[in-house]
C-alpha cells in the first residue's frame, strides 16, 4: 500500500529495571502521534523476551516471541529507535531484535531518540549507524537527543522546555516521512535487492 499515512515503528530499546526510556518514549510518541501523515506502533522491547542465541530453528518461547514482534517490523515503514547509552554504545537488547531481523530493515528510514549523560546518547547512535547500513536501511541524519536526560524532564514526563525538543521531533518526523514515502513508494515500484 502506498497511500495512506506512514506506519512508523517506535522501538523502546531498553529493558533495565528502572530504565528512563518509557519517558522519552512516550513523550516523542506524543509528538508522533500528533501528526496525520504517520500511523504509529509502539514496540517496547521489556514487553517481548527475545532469544538470545541466534538459532535457524528457535525454542517454542522464542519463535512466539518472534512471532510477535517480526511481523510489527515488516509491516512498518519507517522506524524510530529510542536507545539509551550503555558503556559508549547501544543496549545488548536492541542488537538482539536488529540481528534477528533482516529483511524487516531493508530499504526503509531509520530515525533515532537518545538519551543518556554528558553525550546524550549520540555515541550509541553513531555505532547503531553502520549496523542498520549493513542491513539496508537508511538513517536518517538529525536525532533527538536529551544529554542528562534525568534533569530534563519534569514530574509528569514532560521535557521542562518543550521548545528545543519539540523541534528536534519535528525535524527528524519530517525527514523521516519524506524518506519513509519515497522508500515505500519505490520498493511498491521495484522490489529491493539486497
Amino acid at each position: 500500500m502506498t497511500n495512506g499515512p506512514l506506519r512508523l515503528a517506535l522501538i523502546n530499546s531498553s529493558v533495565r529495571e528502572g530504565r528512563f526510556g518509557p519517558v522519552v518514549a512516550k513523550w516523542f510518541a506524543a509528538q508522533a502521534a500528533e501528526r496525520s501523515d504517520l500511523s504509529l506502533d509502539v514496540i517496547d522491547l521489556a514487553d517481548h523476551e527475545l532469544p538470545h542465541a541466534l538459532s535457524f530453528d528457535p525454542a517454542p518461547a522464542a519463535a512466539e516471541a518472534l512471532a510477535q514482534v517480526s511481523p510489527r517490523l515488516a509491516e512498518a515503514d519507517a522506524f524510530v529507535v529510542v536507545t539509551p547509552e550503555y558503556n559508549h554504545s547501544f543496549p545488548a537488547s536492541l542488537k538482539q531484535l536488529i540481528d534477528w531481523h533482516s529483511v524487516q530493515w531493508r530499504a526503509k528510514p531509520v530515525g533515532f531518540v537518545s538519551y543518556g549523560g554528558l553525550s546524550g546518547g549520540l555515541r550509541a547512535v553513531e555505532q547503531l549507524r553502520p549496523v542498520f547500513a549493513e542491513l539496508h536501511a537508511v538513517t536518517v541524519r538529525d536525532v533527538v537527543s536529551f544529554h542528562s536526560a534525568w534533569e530534563q524532564f519534569g514530574q509528569d514526563g514532560s521535557p521542562k522546555d518543550e521548545t528545543g525538543p519539540a523541534g528536534a521531533a519535528k525535524v527528524l518526523l519530517d525527514q523521516l516521512v519524506w524518506w519513509g514515502t519515497a522508500l515505500r513508494e519505490a520498493r511498491a515500484k521495484s522490489p529491493y535487492q539486497a
